[in-house]
């Protein structure tokens, strides 16, 4: 790869990348302002203007969006007549979790093992840095031959939707003829992929009441309806035997027809504990792909320390629904809802809130922006042909891009492949993928200019 101007050129500013990033993953970006300060979202996102501006980016601005977060917007212009293309990746992270089990802090870029550890490096944090060292290794080599957006989005961990109703108030300010999604990931380290459907979400909130307050369990347990244990009983009911999803009056999903995952792979990438099983049915693609699944991020209930011998009068949980393709989120939203308020036993009071929510996405791989970013893959990685692959997770934001500009191509890469770790402890970038694609996109925004 380092016969190629292009790829020669990142490779010298890959230090200049890893002190970059170490300045933007040390900002607490977490768009949950109850748990973390709204200034450091802020800080994130002035850093995001700076660097924008410094590329000689033009109207860099810092969008205050409807959910109260900032959405940082830069446009570079390229030659008269030339395509339009913008690049998308978002600076908010999720929270690190249990920061003790953290093997360094989470928001200090660790460098171990070869890879980059810190909350952020690979979603999406790092997605910004590829982008710019895209952009820099044109304009070192000729120049950025197209018009280029840059947006990179405050809060698309949280699913509040922000950047989406903005984008709707301003529908021309992210019109592009391609747009580039930095927030996926490579099916695994070395392999080129594109990802062409994405899961949608929902996010419903469950408040289960049975009791004025807290009982004696010696005395009235027995009799006396628990709320936790309704609400663990309608939980268990989203669920078959083996673990599939089970909404009713929501479709069971399809067959996944494009790249298969190995079970043993998926097993380690996921790090399942020996001799647990995997859930569900069909191929694991199928789960992961095109097949809804539901998962029990929290529940509201007193902790195991410090507990009392008490029946519980209320609990509350938070639920999430991953939808695939052809599937309406909102539909799906409802029929989560009504599931929930007539499964939950004995009468208990019951009720829901939805509280995030994304459509499904699925892209055109036969486009030309696909031909082009497969030619530039193919140099970034010798040897590899791109591959197509489905995400379980979800970008809101892209189904709002689709319908705003339908004739928009729409591109899925980025620097989530399963080493990552992403949205859990230990996250982590591999330095060699940010590099790779920082090529390939460089040679992407090359070849679809030349078009």
């Amino acid at each position: 790869m380092s016969s190629n101007p292009v790829a020669a050129t990142v490779a010298s500013l890959m230090p200049r990348a890893k002190a970059e990033l170490t300045e933007l993953v040390a900002f607490k970006s977490v768009a949950d302002f109850d748990q973390f300060p709204k200034s450091e979202s802020e800080g994130a996102a002035r850093w995001v203007a700076d660097a924008l501006t410094a590329e000689g980016f033009q109207d860099v601005a810092q969008l205050d969006t409807p959910d109260g977060t900032q959405s940082v917007y830069g446009y570079l212009p390229g030659p008269e007549g030339a395509k339009t293309v913008l690049l998308y990746a978002h600076y908010d992270v999720q929270p690190p979790l249990d920061e003790s089990a953290w093997t360094t802090p989470p928001f200090e870029l660790t460098e171990r093992d070869g890879r980059w550890y810190g909350r952020g490096a690979a979603d999406c944090k790092g997605g910004v840095i590829m982008h710019l060292l895209a952009l820099r290794a044109l304009k070192a080599n000729g120049g950025v031959p197209v018009h280029v957006k840059v947006i990179a989005e405050g809060s698309e961990e949280m699913g509040t939707g922000g950047l989406e109703r903005y984008a709707e108030e301003h529908p021309d300010l992210l019109e592009a003829d391609t747009i580039v999604i930095g927030d996926a990931g490579n099916f695994r380290v070395g392999l080129p992929t594109v990802t062409t459907t994405l899961r949608g979400m929902t996010l419903v909130r469950v408040q289960v009441d049975t009791l004025a307050g807290n009982l004696h369990s010696g005395q009235f347990g027995g009799a006396a309806p628990d709320a936790l244990a309704a609400l663990i009983r309608v939980l268990d009911s989203l669920r078959a035997e083996d673990g599939s999803t089970t909404v009713d009056g929501l479709a069971p999903g399809t067959a996944w027809d494009g790249l298969q995952y190995d079970e043993e792979q998926f097993r380690q990438d996921a790090k399942v504990l020996d001799g647990v099983e995997l859930i569900g049915s069909g191929t694991v693609a199928d789960r992961i792909w095109s097949r809804p699944a539901v998962t029990v991020l929290g529940i509201d209930c007193p902790p195991v320390v410090g507990a009392t011998p008490s029946v519980q009068a209320g609990a509350r949980a938070l639920v999430s629904l991953r939808v695939p393709p052809g599937v309406d989120a909102a539909e799906a939203t409802k029929l989560l809802q009504a599931h929930l308020e007539t499964r939950t036993p004995w009468g208990a009071q019951v009720r829901t809130e939805q509280v995030g929510q994304g459509q499904p996405f699925s892209a055109d791989p036969s486009s030309p922006a696909y031909t082009a970013m497969a030619e530039a893959m193919s140099v970034a990685y010798p040897g590899q042909e791109m591959q197509y692959a489905g995400q379980g997770g979800s970008i809101p934001l892209c189904n709002t891009l689709a319908a705003l500009y339908p004739s928009a191509e729409i591109l899925l890469i980025g620097l989530s492949e399963p080493e990552a770790q992403i949205h859990a402890v230990n996250e982590s970038v591999s330095p060699e993928e940010l590099e790779r694609l920082s090529v390939a996109e460089a040679l992407f925004l090359r070849n679809y200019a030349a078009m």
